[in-house]
């Protein structure tokens, strides 16, 4: 699930954010190239900001127990992380509305669906370690659960501000691309391979992308 999660993303990252912020910059007459990788790096950036201001959410994140003081900070971290991630699903929404095309909706559709389930593991990072420190299983579950709220926000403040700022959407498209593609190389991928032996992992990968790419080249 981790790695189809994974491959769902990066094609989404490709044909449902950085290939439309690519056309939208060309069509505003901006060049093309420089709001993809310009935004794309500021997402990257974005994230390894939170990586080094809050604790580093890899694998080990998912597998031990921490302190109090480590759960308060990850639930932080975790929290931040999905605000760019939120704003994927809005911005490519919000792209798909204005255009009107159908292909682009059923990319957002998968793309939400994609980041909905890498969002367990995280959520699950929360909950364990408050569960092993005696907290109750129910609130141990909320408290992660809620972690995912910004998302949602967020998702909803990009759609509305998207309508509004036509000159920053390709950035705004491309910002939510490389946040989400740093999530993948950097958490997905390596959860995915770790969970269990063998090329379960790596395979699913290939049959996320593969979908999504199916999803959005043959309904475009």
């Amino acid at each position: 699930m981790l790695g189809f999660a994974a491959g769902v993303m990066i094609a989404a990252s490709m044909w449902s954010l950085l290939i439309p912020a690519i056309e939208k910059a060309e069509e505003l007459g901006q060049t093309a190239w420089l709001p993809a990788a310009g935004g794309s790096i500021l997402g990257i950036g974005f994230l390894l900001l939170m990586d080094f201001l809050l604790p580093h959410i890899g694998p080990e994140s998912f597998h031990r127990g921490a302190s109090p003081s480590r759960t308060a900070l990850l639930v932080l971290a975790v929290t931040l992380h999905n605000i760019p991630e939120g704003m994927a699903v809005g911005v490519s929404f919000a792209l798909a509305a204005q255009s009107g095309d159908a292909a682009l909706l059923t990319a957002s559709t998968a793309l939400a669906i994609g980041i909905g389930i890498q969002n367990f593991p995280e959520g699950a990072a929360i909950s364990l370690p408050l569960y092993q420190e005696g907290m109750g299983k129910g609130k141990a579950f909320l408290i992660g659960a809620a972690s995912g709220i910004v998302e949602p926000i967020f998702a909803l403040l990009t759609v509305l501000v998207a309508g509004t700022v036509q000159l920053i959407l390709p950035w705004l498209l491309s910002f939510a691309a490389g946040a989400m593609l740093y999530v993948v190389v950097e958490e997905l991928i390596p959860e995915a391979n770790l969970s269990q032996g063998g090329h379960s992992g790596t395979l699913g990968v290939m049959v996320g992308f593969l979908v999504m790419m199916i999803l959005d080249v043959a309904l475009g």
